[in-house]
């Protein structure tokens, strides 16, 4: 039999065992090694006031089939919902005003999409008709899509648009991110013409049109979809299993796990690193010096979630949305606010009378806020949703989920920098790497990065009765 080890029990490493094992090899075995208690990774459902209620993400991108199809392939297909709403805002100004239309990650395409909610002044708004007029070449290389939008657009559209939802999707900042990678979209069009909004035209043009909710998610939480996928998967399961070393061997691949002083050796034909980027870049530190260096470059950014259980008389009013984003500007504690109850029917049923919402804090390289013990961090969670929507009175239960090293960060650079990764690893027969750190933090991305970790171990080791060199 031929062993594969996976190492890391997220949504990456399970996804590639469930892979190895459906490709219909006979002669594989696969073992998923996970250094913590339990499986999962960043995907976590908790009980909060009787109510099962997801500490990570609580979504999977819809139109983006390889998690909902996974899901389906798991048993999970009875328990996919989609959202009752997805209509967001933001808080700006001291007002919870709705997120503008008409723009491509915070890049507006149309003024007159803008306008209406209120989030830019008029000399923002003036920008954008004036912003193709802009002087400049087309991008041959990769930029910071803040400092670029800065260049063309102003400050205030990078901080009231583009920084919260960027913010929303990486915790990290517009000023260091990378246009390539966060916005593959306008890539081609501003290749040819350097203006944001001409780009932003064309990519919403060329974007098809479809019916298919944009978003899904799992009645019971998405944290349910790591353990249903590493159950199907049939893989052997060890968790408390800390890789703390991977040595290349004359047969293929040796790894030491356990204590110092009573290591444990693992071998193994084919391994998937599914694991950070930091770890990962440790574990080949000796094998490929030069992929190692690149992945110890990948930072990432800490961050929490901070669930709140509320009697709904706590709220004023009905909350309209699916909740809002807060840009840096405001300098409020939370980065957005999710009105979970609102956005699925679901946790609607399960808690009637009960409003649950999730606040998450923390950006990259700010790490201070996360420092305050969990009864500070409720309480600033707490102070920001009066302000915002005026909740009075303390939640019925709170859970606070620290998530240290969270969100790897797409720097100026990264798709540069993911394809030396990619190229020395192919170098080394019989390894591959999957995870948020490559092509997309989503979990369908990180599916598509399992599946292709799995065919290409898949494709270094030999079907039985043939011979190799």
């Amino acid at each position: 039999m031929r062993q594969v080890v996976v190492v890391g029990g997220g949504i990456a490493g399970v996804s590639a065992a469930w892979f190895l094992t459906r490709a219909g090899r006979t002669d594989i075995e696969v073992t998923v090694l996970e250094g913590a208690p339990s499986l999962g990774g960043k995907l976590r459902t908790v009980e909060l006031a009787g109510i099962p209620v997801d500490t990570g993400a609580e979504a999977m991108l819809n139109r983006r089939p390889e998690a909902v199809e996974l899901a389906r392939e798991v048993g999970l297909a009875e328990a996919i919902r989609y959202p009752a709403t997805t209509s967001a805002a933001v808080w700006s100004r001291a007002a919870i005003r709705p997120l503008p239309g008409g723009t491509v990650m915070g890049i507006p395409a149309e003024r007159a999409l803008v306008e209406p909610s209120g989030v830019l002044s008029g000399e923002a708004l003036a920008r954008i008709a004036t912003e193709p007029e802009v002087p400049g070449s087309g991008l041959d290389d990769d930029v910071s899509i803040g400092r670029y939008a800065t260049q063309r657009l102003g400050r205030e559209i990078v901080d009231r648009l583009i920084e919260p939802l960027l913010g929303g999707v990486y915790a990290g900042h517009a000023d260091d991110l990378s246009l390539q990678a966060t916005v593959p979209q306008l890539m081609p069009y501003l290749r040819e013409d350097p203006s944001l909004v001409h780009a932003a035209v064309r990519a919403r043009a060329a974007a098809p049109s479809s019916d298919v909710p944009v978003f899904a998610g799992l009645d019971g939480g998405v944290g349910q979809l790591v353990p249903a996928v590493a159950r199907a998967s049939g893989a052997r399961i060890r968790t408390d299993t800390t890789v703390r070393e991977l040595r290349r061997t004359t047969t293929g691949w040796e790894l030491v796990t356990g204590p110092t002083r009573a290591p444990e050796l693992v071998r193994a034909d084919a391994v998937v690193l599914a694991c950070p980027a930091r770890p990962t870049g440790r574990l080949l530190g000796s094998i490929a010096p030069s992929v190692a260096a690149d992945l110890a470059g990948i930072e990432y950014a800490s961050m929490a979630t901070i669930a709140l259980a509320f009697p709904a008389e706590a709220f004023p009013g009905p909350l309209a949305g699916s909740g809002f984003l807060v840009p840096p500007v405001e300098g409020r504690v939370i980065k957005a606010a999710t009105y979970s109850s609102q956005k699925w029917g679901w946790l609607a049923e399960r808690g009637a009378g009960t409003v649950i919402v999730r606040c998450s804090i923390g950006r990259h390289r700010e790490e201070a806020d996360l420092q305050r013990d969990d009864d500070e961090l409720v309480q600033a969670a707490r102070a920001d949703l009066a302000a915002a929507v005026g909740v009075s009175g303390p939640p019925i239960a709170a859970h606070v989920q620290r998530w240290g090293g969270a969100l790897p960060q797409y720097a100026v650079g990264h798709r540069e920098r993911v394809a030396r990764i990619r190229a020395g690893v192919a170098a080394q027969l019989g390894l591959a790497l999957a995870g948020a750190a490559y092509d997309g933090l989503g979990i369908p991305a990180c599916v598509a990065s399992a599946r292709q970790a799995a065919t290409q171990v898949l494709a270094a080791l030999p079907t039985p009765g043939t011979m190799t060199a």
